[in-house]
């Protein structure tokens, strides 16, 4: 703002610096704020010097600002309805998981009755895939399942508990842990993730975090986590 010196009226500089030193408060709003601007200036105009006025294009310049800065304020209010009625939706989007198995990003596997499921993530196709299965408990391969060649993207595997060791067909029911290689061309892949199984227990949500999905084992994650439902 031009610098105002008050020679012609009762108003004192003190008076003008009072109405630019407003203290602001945390419920502001976009009107508070312009109704601020229009005094300050209002005030200016009041108080100038007859002999030195206010240069046109200084005001034009000053009012710009204002609808500048107002146009800003207007579109982070709505940005910020826009935040929190996306939440609302995705929240009541996501309660639809509950009780649904999920495949996250992970290396364990839960044999029950014979019965697992788990999945293997590719960024890039492969020529040829498999899964080696360890019994966490001496940390030796138990098992190894061969896929063959597989398209990029996530795909859920199931698996019976059968095992490499002559003397075991069968593994025992319990939890295990796997590692997923794939190759193509003859080359390792890197960019190969295992899933683990778990199921949705329930889905929170505030304004710091966003949406959270509960499961029942890993705890809170997000939707992003999700690499595929079942």
């Amino acid at each position: 703002m031009s610098t105002v010196t008050n020679t012609t009226s009762g108003t004192s500089i003190n008076d003008l610096m009072s109405t630019m030193n407003t203290k602001k408060t945390a419920t502001d709003s976009v009107q508070a704020d312009t109704d601020k601007f229009m005094t300050l200036l209002v005030t200016q105009l009041k108080n100038q010097d007859p002999l030195n006025p206010l240069d046109n294009a200084q005001v034009t310049s000053q009012l710009a600002q204002l609808q500048t800065v107002t146009g800003v304020n207007k579109l982070n209010e709505t940005l910020e309805t826009l935040k929190s009625s996306y939440q609302s939706s995705e929240a009541l989007s996501a309660t639809n998981l509950i009780g649904h198995g999920v495949l996250i990003e992970g290396n364990n596997i839960s044999l029950t009755g014979g019965k697992s499921v788990f999945g293997v993530d590719l960024a890039t196709a492969a020529d040829n895939v498999k899964v080696i299965v360890s019994d966490p408990k001496n940390g030796k391969d138990v098992a190894t399942i061969d896929l063959g060649a597989m398209e990029a993207g996530s795909t859920p595997l199931a698996w019976d508990g059968s095992s490499d060791a002559v003397d075991a067909a069968t593994l025992a029911d319990g939890g295990y842990t796997f590692r997923v290689e794939a190759s193509r061309g003859g080359q390792p892949l890197t960019d190969v993730k295992g899933l683990s199984l778990d199921s949705v227990a329930s889905v929170s949500t505030n304004s710091k975090d966003g949406v959270k999905i509960n499961l029942a084992g890993k705890g809170a994650i997000t939707l992003a986590d999700i690499k595929q439902v079942l």
